[in-house]
């Protein structure tokens, strides 16, 4: 509680400039609520604090009770599906399938066995990590599938030079993106959605099956058959590539993942991690046992956390901050959402609140200069009154209408890796075309 003596409401309202008695009246409505959800995406975690922003959540679920029960909760909605499939199998740089930390000798024993390799029992890089060795000349060769960080990451000037700078660049992707460009070997990957089979996780936990539909196109090998032969070619024989076969294994080293069985999956249409054996349903609240008397395992804990200001500091020269975002029918870099037309599309802009056009003498539509501490843009104004004076907007993904990632600033969360994409400091400029 001494933590959080500091953050009184008036200097929470100073420091967001929401009205105290606005979250007053929020914080009493959450906390007296039967069941109730924070649901979060990257507004909360791009920034240089990014986990410490989601603990401040989750130690707010925990102190009003609403974690494992029916209808309350934490959860992040940013490309959850994704994630969850990701952190989930062990294609982060921490744990190994099932969330098992890769420290652990116990854990980390079965997948040496498993896969009659040693496996190091540290951490690896995350992608920013990556960056910042090659930038230290230990990262030389990379192997990119399914990534366009050319076009994603928070230093595009940056990124370009370092991937220029690899000795040896592989990427597999469907689409022809920035980062193949660069590439010294390109591998056509494979549509998950339509052209494999295997498995797919959704945001709540659900392991559902995914069959081909369509024949792969001519030259094109499905993505895990591309790594087998990689595997084959540097002396591992892995056999033939089966995605039952694969996500069997996943059911024999990951306790959570023990019960689901292809059978079980097409008979029950899908079950919830954790499954842990073959009677078992799946569970509808992973964290229900919070609840139960007596308490199974240790509580759950409170961790304190600080406020952090942005890294890139407002000054007279660069006096706005730009958050950026994306639009109803992007993704991400664009590679995939761009290639096909939809009505809801519109260029790119630097959105302001009419205040702050009023303040620069500028027209909706008009062309103006936007520039941060690393590099500026030119992009049309558009009015948005649901911005508060002092705030910019801009698309993300980054394109080539706006690069928007040679503003941004490569501030990084040291625990995910994650940059501060929501919070740089801008000026805008006239802009006098030639």
């Amino acid at each position: 509680m001494r933590a959080l003596e500091k953050y009184t409401l008036e200097r929470a309202e100073r420091e967001t400039g929401v009205p105290a008695e606005v979250i007053r009246r929020t914080a009493h409505a959450y906390g007296k609520a039967k069941s109730a959800q924070i649901c979060w995406t990257l507004g909360i975690t791009e920034h240089h604090n990014a986990v410490d922003n989601v603990v401040a959540l989750i130690n707010l679920a925990l102190l009003t009770g609403h974690v494992g029960k029916y209808g309350s909760g934490g959860k992040s909605a940013a490309r959850a599906e994704q994630c969850a499939r990701r952190r989930g199998h062990g294609r982060d740089s921490g744990p190994l399938a099932g969330f098992q930390h890769v420290e652990n000798a116990e854990l980390r024993g079965k997948f040496d066995r498993a896969w009659n390799a040693k496996i190091e029992p540290k951490r690896g890089w995350h992608l920013s990590a990556m960056f910042d060795a090659m930038e230290r000349g230990e990262l030389t060769t990379l192997y990119v599938l399914g990534e366009n960080p050319v076009d994603s990451e928070a230093d595009r000037h940056r990124a370009v030079k370092l991937l220029g700078g690899l000795k040896f660049m592989v990427v597999q992707d469907l689409f022809y993106t920035k980062t193949a460009e660069m590439a010294d070997v390109i591998l056509p990957g494979s549509a998950g959605w339509c052209e494999t089979e295997g498995t797919v996780t959704s945001s709540e936990r659900r392991v559902q099956r995914v069959r081909a539909a369509v024949p792969l196109p001519d030259g094109v090998l499905d993505d895990m058959e591309i790594i087998f032969q990689l595997a084959r070619r540097l002396g591992h024989e892995w056999g033939k590539s089966n995605a039952e076969k694969i996500w069997n294994e996943v059911g024999e080293l990951s306790p959570m993942h023990a019960g689901m069985s292809y059978k079980r999956l097409e008979a029950l249409g899908g079950i919830q991690w954790p499954c842990y054996d073959e009677a078992h349903p799946g569970e509808c609240t992973c964290t229900a046992g919070l609840w139960q008397e007596p308490l199974i395992g240790p509580r759950a804990p409170f961790h304190a956390v600080e406020f952090e200001p942005p890294v890139d500091e407002l000054n007279e020269q660069y006096p706005l901050r730009l958050t950026t975002g994306r639009h109803l029918d992007s993704y991400n870099t664009g590679a995939q959402s761009e290639r096909f037309p939809s009505p809801l599309r519109r260029g790119a802009t630097i959105d302001l609140s009419p205040e702050d056009g009023e303040r620069y003498k500028i027209g909706e539509g008009e062309k103006v200069r936007v520039s941060s501490r690393r590099g500026s843009v030119v992009a049309p104004v558009r009015f948005d009154p649901g911005l508060r004076p002092g705030l910019a907007f801009s698309l993300r993904p980054f394109h080539e209408q706006v690069a928007t990632n040679d503003l941004t600033i490569d501030a990084v969360d040291p625990k995910s890796g994650t940059s501060e994409f929501k919070a740089t400091a801008i000026r805008i400029d006239k802009y006098l075309e030639n």
